[in-house]
């Protein structure tokens, strides 16, 4: 099995939330109700779903096999320069009259010209006001020149519920705009590995590629997710898609329009999931929250109150079953905004609020390259904090030295090392700062043994002084 982004043009998908709008769900119970249409739904929502072209050039050195003779470069031609363009496509969700659009960041990555083809077939160029990667959103504008374009307006996606019946509309393998019909499958999934905040909606209506960047929206016609993976053998659909919840898309949206950065907040604590021996020790019935397993010394759970051990089993009213869950919870709320949390502490279930705050550049990047003769000579490396550990899509725990850049045939680079890599330890002394790292280095050794931690390897290397 693999997971596939999906990547095209523009798809909605409907969603049927009956009780938002005072009624209790139902299935049908006559024929007459099985025979109604989602035509006049259809034909609503669709203006608002658009295609999105991206556009990059790209520029590669070239040197032709008879570039050194005189006779036949004559017929094939010099050495130099060739320019070719690569394109992407997906879809886009309008969501402000204004011509505000929101994407998959998968779809315009690396793009230099961004198109957007609305429904009607008119097309505008689009400027980007945001790219995210952790979420794997995009936020872009095109000018109507004071015209007011057919939006779609968020909607509680905490509303959603497993079984609500889904209708997508959208333009798969680009075979024309197509209606198929489904249920919500899941909710809250978290091992989709398509963005850091992994909280996914899933349908089995469905999605092939071709579809990146469309929308989840409920039945009164407002935006509850956006589509942004399938998981497929084939590449085609089987039934399993899944959308990026609005609550989150709508913080995106908001930072975008705001002052273009995402300021997520952070709750400076991280934990585990409690397993089915772990809630047997614990006392508790089922395997449900998350056990505290670090905490960020003056971050918000630290001023809260909360300590290592303690297991989050709710916030703000909603289960948590995962660090994921968690992370979402954290982030679709305002910073400076207070979480209600509930938690296990000792056998008995208590309640903290904790005031988010921004992830701080604490200590600060120091970046500094190291030069001398050692083998990390040429690196250049920052602190890590938790404000540039969350930039990066780092864990915001995690705390010493990261490799930023390398020079080429430096000693670092004949090291093998990359940008990313962590310094973990120098002959057996952890390394907590670049002030420390430096210090340690101008020491100088006949002999360097360095732990690099890289993803989720760990690696030893020795090296002469």
């Amino acid at each position: 099995m693999k997971f596939l982004r999906v990547i095209g043009s523009g798809l909605a998908i409907l969603l049927v939330t009956v009780s938002a709008f005072g009624a209790e769900r139902q299935v049908p119970t006559s024929q007459a109700e099985v025979q109604l249409s989602y035509a006049p739904l259809v034909d609503k929502a669709a203006p608002a779903v658009v295609n999105v072209y991206a556009r990059r050039v790209i520029t590669q050195s070239y040197r032709s096999p008879f570039a050194d003779d005189p006779f036949f470069s004559r017929f094939f031609g010099d050495s130099g320069p060739r320019v070719r363009q690569q394109n992407s496509l997906g879809s886009g969700v309008i969501v402000r009259a204004n011509g505000v659009i929101v994407t998959n960041n998968h779809v315009i990555a690396g793009g230099d010209e961004f198109t957007v083809v609305l429904s009607d077939k008119r097309e505008f160029e689009a400027e980007v006001l945001l790219q995210d990667e952790q979420t794997d959103l995009a936020i872009l504008k095109i000018d109507g020149k004071g015209e007011e374009f057919p939006v779609l307006a968020f909607h509680d996606s905490d509303d959603a519920q497993v079984g609500d019946l889904v209708l997508a509309i959208g333009n798969p393998f680009g075979v024309g705009q197509t209606v198929t019909s489904g249920i919500i499958s899941a909710l809250a999934r978290n091992k989709v590995g398509v963005s850091d905040y992994q909280f996914f909606i899933q349908t089995d209506a469905a999605i092939n590629p071709g579809n990146s960047g469309g929308a989840l929206i409920t039945m009164k016609g407002d935006l509850i997710g956006v589509n942004t993976a399938i998981f497929s053998r084939s590449g085609g659909s089987n039934g399993i898609g899944f959308a990026i919840p609005a609550n989150m898309v709508r913080l995106v949206v908001e930072s975008a329009l705001s002052d273009g950065k995402v300021a997520r907040p952070w709750f400076g604590a991280n934990g585990q999931m409690v397993t089915a021996d772990l809630a047997a020790t614990l006392g508790l019935k089922r395997p449900t929250g998350v056990m505290l397993t670090q905490l960020h010394p003056g971050g918000p759970a630290d001023k809260a109150g909360l300590t290592r051990g303690d297991v989050v089993l709710e916030i703000d009213g909603f289960e948590v079953d995962n660090i994921q869950a968690l992370r979402y919870r954290v982030a679709t709320q305002k910073v400076g905004s207070k979480a209600r949390i509930s938690y296990l502490r000792d056998g008995k279930t208590r309640e903290a609020k904790v005031r988010l705050a921004v992830p701080p550049n604490d200590p600060p990047a120091d970046e500094t390259e190291l030069t001398g003769r050692q083998p990390l000579e040429g690196a250049v490396v920052v602190n890590l904090s938790p404000a540039y550990n969350d930039e990066h899509g780092l864990d915001t725990m995690l705390s010493g030295v990261v490799v930023k850049e390398i020079a080429r045939r430096s000693a670092a680079d004949r090291l093998g090392l990359r940008a990313g890599d962590i310094v973990s330890s120098i002959n057996g002394e952890d390394i907590s700062s670049v002030a420390q790292l430096e210090a340690i280095l101008d020491e100088g050794a006949a002999r360097w043994a360095l732990t690099i931690l890289r993803g989720n390897r760990e690696m030893r290397v020795e090296v002469r002084g």
